[in-house]
């Protein structure tokens, strides 16, 4: 299980590692393009449910920290997914992984 720090206070977030590393690229994506925008995390019921929302700015340090130092083979249908979820008017949130579809 990876986590996902925000801010000087580190607020954590447990994500699994998979999810972690889409995660990770879209949100670096759109700070890189300067772009900020909130991010809502519903965290699984056993975990204690509820929801947490993170306004993510190119000035507030985060950090992705993964459990495994491999990298993981990224699904670029679901990069497509999320980037257009990131940029709607809710921001980002984590939907579930679609199938892969596969190269030409």
């Amino acid at each position: 299980m990876g986590a996902f720090l925000y801010g000087p206070a580190e607020r954590t977030v447990e994500i699994n590692d998979r999810s972690l590393a889409h995660l990770q690229n879209v949100i670096v994506a759109k700070l890189r393009r300067n772009e900020p925008f909130q991010f809502t995390w519903v965290p699984d019921p056993e975990m204690g449910g509820g929801r947490r929302v993170f306004w993510l700015h190119p000035a507030t340090p985060l950090q992705f920290a993964f459990d495994d130092a491999r990298p993981i083979a990224l699904n670029r249908a679901w990069l497509e997914a999320l980037t257009l979820v990131a940029a709607g008017p809710r921001g980002l949130s984590l939907i579930p992984e679609p199938a892969e579809e596969p190269t030409p």
